[in-house]
């Protein structure tokens, strides 16, 4: 039909491949080249005379013509390891009379030099996507208040408060333990506001070191100190201007960095490092901790008047103790969130598992919660998560906390109270036993004798 139609047959067929967008082999069905296209063979420094006959083994690295043409089953796209890069192949089988007579296999690319240019476009635009990607973490806001899920009525309430706060520019201070959520409430009222379109800039307070904390949150000019960027930099809050800037971690704040920051609140303008001009600000400040800041006012590790200035509007979010309603839902979507992103496809959870959550204490709340999930996830041997999959340390501490009360003696009650409450403030001050022991009102001296006592070292 073809020759009929085109006497140039041979020579449209033989230039249509060797010209393809791609190189070519094929192979008998002993896996021996009977033939190799000049670009493929260019890319692999060989010649056709020399690959003719030879097992496609001995030729071209990581090949699975071979396999293709022993079990007849083709590979599609598969990403094949050639010579240092890694390129896209198709492997088909190739029939007559019903059985496999050889295999027919291409790669992506004409040439090293059409390689090397795809590779070199590809890696930019990668290389700006993942700019991008990490300039949209630091601006842009991701969760809004579908994001926190919940149906008891202690969240109920929180919610519809929260949509009243975001109507306002009032700073916010949100308050709760570490793992309860506070970011994902700072991102909602950001979205639910008349700024929702301008910037949400996110910061650590307490994950910056002190000497750099400066110049992220303010700026620098040109040749401020050793290092400096040339052309100087942006702060976060000139980053955040005309939208809203997340303090987290506030707590950690040094007293010499609060006093700028009052400055820069109270004044509404921002001056970097270096500088003499100053910058006026149009920013929303919304600010979290897990710290008692009343107490660090106190000891004079908090100034009372950058307290006042952030806490306009508090937002206290409840532990997940105070809200066990929500243990299901919360089982419910981290059991499908981390499904999806494991692959392993978990449909229920035994009653048992549910009600030793129950009775868990949640130190860590929410982000124990699901890492506690992911774990059981990974452990379950069926699609039924089970005690078994759980860490142990939850069943031991469930079975501790369910001892009739009956069986301890007023003493042992007493000493089991004292040990809880030391451990939980020396992990909510991040083993720092001098603040720990000013919450407590208690010296240094008494609390390290305690936490000999009970062996908390």
């Amino acid at each position: 039909m073809i020759n009929q139609r085109f006497p140039y047959a041979k020579e449209i067929i033989e230039t249509v491949i060797e010209n393809a967008y791609v190189w070519i082999v094929i192979v008998d069905a002993d896996g021996n080249i009977i033939y190799m296209n000049d670009n493929y063979c260019r890319f692999c420094e060989v010649t056709k005379e020399e690959v003719i006959g030879k097992h496609v083994t001995e030729v071209i690295e990581n090949t699975r013509m071979h396999i293709v043409v022993k079990n007849g089953e083709e590979e599609i796209a598969d990403l094949q390891y050639i010579r240092g890069n890694y390129m896209i192949a198709n492997r088909i089988p190739i029939i007559a009379d019903g059985k496999v007579v050889g295999a027919f296999g291409t790669v992506m690319f004409r040439d090293t030099k059409e390689w090397s240019e795809m590779n070199s476009h590809v890696r930019h635009h990668l290389s700006s996507i993942q700019s991008f990607i990490e300039q949209q973490d630091d601006t842009g806001a991701k969760y809004t208040l579908n994001d926190i899920h919940s149906k008891s009525a202690i969240m109920s309430g929180l919610k519809e408060k929260v949509k009243s706060i975001a109507a306002t520019d009032s700073s916010v201070l949100i308050r709760g333990e570490s793992g309860t959520g506070k970011e994902l409430f700072a991102h909602s009222i950001h979205l639910l506001s008349h700024r929702s379109d301008k910037p949400f800039v996110k910061v650590n307070c307490g994950a910056i070191p002190e000497h750099l904390l400066e110049s992220e949150l303010f700026g620098y000019e040109d040749g401020a100190f050793t290092g400096a960027k040339k052309g100087g930099k942006k702060g976060k809050f000139q980053q955040a201007n005309g939208g809203t800037i997340f303090l987290d971690e506030i707590g950690d704040m040094s007293l010499q960095m609060q006093v700028k920051l009052l400055r820069v609140l109270q004044e509404k303008e921002v001056e970097p490092v270096g500088s003499t001009k100053t910058i006026p600000l149009d920013v929303r400040v919304i600010t979290a901790t897990n710290r008692p800041l009343e107490e660090l006012m106190k000891a004079n590790d908090f100034r009372s008047d950058l307290y006042y200035r952030i806490s306009v509007i508090p937002l206290f979010i409840p532990s997940l103790r105070e809200r066990k309603e929500d243990l299901e839902v919360l089982v419910r979507q981290f059991i499908k969130k981390v499904s999806i992103r494991t692959g392993k496809r978990i449909s229920m959870i035994h009653e048992d598992v549910m009600d030793t959550f129950y009775h868990y204490h949640w130190q860590g709340n929410i982000r124990e919660l699901e890492n506690v999930i992911e774990a059981a996830i990974h452990l379950a041997k069926s699609d039924l998560i089970t005690l078994d999959s759980i860490p142990d340390y939850i069943k031991q501490s469930t079975i501790y906390h369910s001892k009739s009360e009956s069986a301890l003696t007023l003493k042992e009650m007493l000493n089991d109270a004292e040990k809880e409450i030391l451990l939980n403030m020396i992990q909510k001050y991040k083993g720092d036993k001098k603040g720990a022991a000013k919450a407590l009102g208690i010296s240094k001296s008494s609390m390290y004798e305690k936490i000999q006592k009970f062996g908390l070292q």
